[in-house]
């Protein structure tokens, strides 16, 4: 009971209000309320006394009862230790006048109920509710409750399903989930409410952009007190991407597998001819045709067995991003006349019409010479071996003012949609006969994609489908005209005056150091044979050969440490040094020009490119004359 003043005495108080308060009848009879009950002057959200100030003014001013809602009103709590502290406390409270028989008031009646832990329950409550609502926005997940048999959805949140389906006769699943994927769905969810378990499965679902995405559905069963499912609690994923990425994968890995099925057929195939042609030469007696006859043979099998592997390395390299350009300015027309002279065997061989419309006028593209005709020669073999005898191929070119337009068309086999959309994939072939008559691991087409690429350009198919041949489109940056090509032509023309050479050939394999010495000598060159490092290191002291022809795997020392003691040996510091090795990574090449070596071939050795380096070598000044762009 307080006193009817502005400081509100306190008159008398009830057990009731002691206990709640912690306070003793004396130290309050007295005393004002707000002396007794203070603010936390270190809470700025301490309003409790100036809520109960303004409440008893309007008591005063009014002479009616005020009510008080739930309030924070903490409470001074003060130790026996004298350390001072304030009980958080909630209060709802109505004040109410008593007046005398004069019609003076006597006094108000300050009657209080502590609610703290009604407040601290919907305080904690709002606070689950407020992360409940963050958790929503901050994932991707669509959240929802199903009613207990599901056929009523509410949506929690509505990012990418319908919106909230309560109406009984609704069938969510009809706009929620596809055909075929609903038996499923609903037999997973019968089996849930039967055994009133966790309901957890991947499916496919519209989503709202009207695509087929795929979802991880998982939902728990909310259960009253008797175990009665009355609800579910559910959350969805799109986990579109990730199957997506699944489906990819698998892909892969299948045509990994049928790529090195492939890979196995294609190398076994030269071993057959290979054995019986060298079984032929050393138990038969052969005359000098029969001979020559079955020496070609073992080369063509040679070569496609070295193609092959080349296809592989290049692959290997090109998609590493290990490859790097010898770029020149080139004209287009002499990239795609050498590209198709490369093919011709073929072309004529299986009677193909080749018409070729070229620009008439030099047309120049920046770009590596080997490449881009290993490009163009990719697209016009891939053209003639899908193209039946006496089909016909064409390859154009156009040129715009920025690029260079190159095509190659032919009235072959042609391919259904879903292989022109992946055509260009590394280990992605058409169909193929079983006896794999066409031939190749199909990575040409995967090489001239990158390489492509590499030239800054773009490469695109069309089909108009199964027998109606394909049209492969090149588009590279066309580069201004200079007189670059003149003196390229010239250079080519300064190659042409040769020596023959000193030539130092060293290889423990005596077989294959006879026969790599047979080759140079019909070159015209002057052949030196050695197959131990340390007689070759003698013997090339004193007969200072011009270039020296090294196997890496030399058994008393490897061809690495013996280039480099050629290279501080006074006779041979100059020498060209070639090096010729099984290993062709990378690294392998880049040990071997560390150690001296200005060449490295990978056996078997490739006769073209070693006839190169022997006539750049042997060329006449060309160290003055040949421009430095030149590979």
């Amino acid at each position: 009971m307080l006193s009817p003043t502005p400081e509100a005495t306190i008159l008398d108080v009830n057990d009731a209000f002691l206990k709640t308060s912690s306070r003793k009848r004396q130290d309050l009879i007295g005393t004002s309320v707000f002396d007794a009950f203070p603010a936390n002057p270190d809470d700025p959200d301490d309003t409790g006394e100036a809520d109960l100030r303004r409440s008893l003014s309007r008591v005063l001013a009014t002479g009616k009862p005020d009510t008080m809602p739930a309030q924070r009103y903490p409470i001074r709590i003060e130790s026996p230790t004298g350390e001072v502290r304030y009980d958080e406390r909630y209060w709802s409270a109505m004040n109410t006048p008593v007046f005398g028989k004069d019609a003076q008031m006597r006094c108000i009646v300050h009657s209080t109920e502590d609610v703290t832990g009604r407040m601290r329950s919907d305080i904690a409550r709002n606070e689950s509710e407020r992360r409940f609502r963050a958790l929503l926005a901050a994932t991707a997940d669509v959240i929802y409750r199903m009613s207990a048999d599901w056929t009523r959805m509410c949506l929690l949140d509505e990012s990418g399903f319908p919106k909230d389906r309560s109406d009984r006769g609704h069938v969510w699943l009809e706009e929620a989930i596809p055909p075929d994927d609903r038996p499923l769905v609903c037999d997973a969810i019968r089996k849930a409410i039967r055994g009133k378990t966790i309901l957890e499965l991947e499916h496919r679902v519209f989503r709202t952009d009207g695509t087929i995405g795929w979802a991880h559905l998982k939902a728990v069963p909310m259960m009253d007190a008797q175990g009665d499912i009355y609800e579910w609690i559910g959350a969805s994923s799109d986990i579109t991407g990730r199957k997506r990425a699944e489906e990819a994968l698998n892909l892969a890995d299948r045509r990994k597998d049928e790529f090195l099925a492939m890979l196995a057929h294609e190398l076994r195939n030269p071993l057959a001819p290979i054995g019986a042609a060298a079984e032929l030469l050393q138990f038969a007696r052969l005359d000098e045709a029969r001979v020559r006859q079955t020496s070609e043979v073992i080369v063509r099998q040679v070569n496609h067995m070295t193609g092959l592997i080349n296809d592989l390395l290049d692959v290997s390299r090109v998609t590493r991003g290990m490859v790097e350009l010898d770029n020149a300015p080139l004209d287009i027309a002499r990239v795609v006349t050498d590209a198709v002279e490369q093919v011709m065997p073929l072309i004529r061989s299986r009677r193909h019409h080749l018409r070729m419309e070229l620009a008439p006028d030099t047309t120049m593209v920046l770009g590596d010479m080997k490449r881009l005709v290993q490009v163009v020669a990719n697209l016009v073999g891939n053209a003639a071996k899908f193209t039946p005898d006496g089909g016909y191929i064409a390859v154009r070119t156009e040129v715009h003012e920025d690029r260079v337009v190159l095509e190659v068309v032919d009235n072959g086999i042609g391919m259904a949609p879903e292989t022109v959309a992946r055509v260009f994939d590394l280990f992605a072939q058409a169909e193929r006969t079983s006896d794999r008559s066409m031939g190749g691991l199909g990575l040409g087409l995967a090489l001239v994609k990158r390489l492509v690429e590499l030239h800054q350009g773009s490469v695109c198919c069309t089909s108009q489908g199964i027998g109606e041949g394909s049209r492969f489109t090149v588009c590279l940056p066309r580069l201004a005209e200079s007189a670059h090509s003149d003196r390229c032509h010239a250079a080519q023309k300064v190659l042409g005056r040769a020596k023959p050479l000193r030539i130092l050939v060293v290889d423990d394999n005596v077989d294959a150091a006879l026969m790599l010495a047979m080759l140079l000598e019909s070159l015209g060159h002057e052949v030196l044979m050695e197959h131990g490092s340390r007689r070759a290191l003698e013997r090339a002291r004193l007969e200072k050969p011009d270039v020296c022809i090294l196997d890496i795997g030399l058994p008393d020392m490897d061809g690495n440490e013996l280039a480099q003691r050629l290279r501080r040996q006074g006779g041979t510091s100059g020498a060209v040094l070639i090096a010729v090795t099984g290993y062709g990574q990378d690294k392998d090449r880049e040990y071997a020009l560390a150690a001296g070596f200005d060449h490295h071939l990978v056996k078997p050795i490739d006769t073209e490119r070693l006839s190169t380096i022997l006539a750049k070598t042997a060329t006449l000044s060309v160290s003055d004359t040949m421009p430095s762009s030149l590979p």
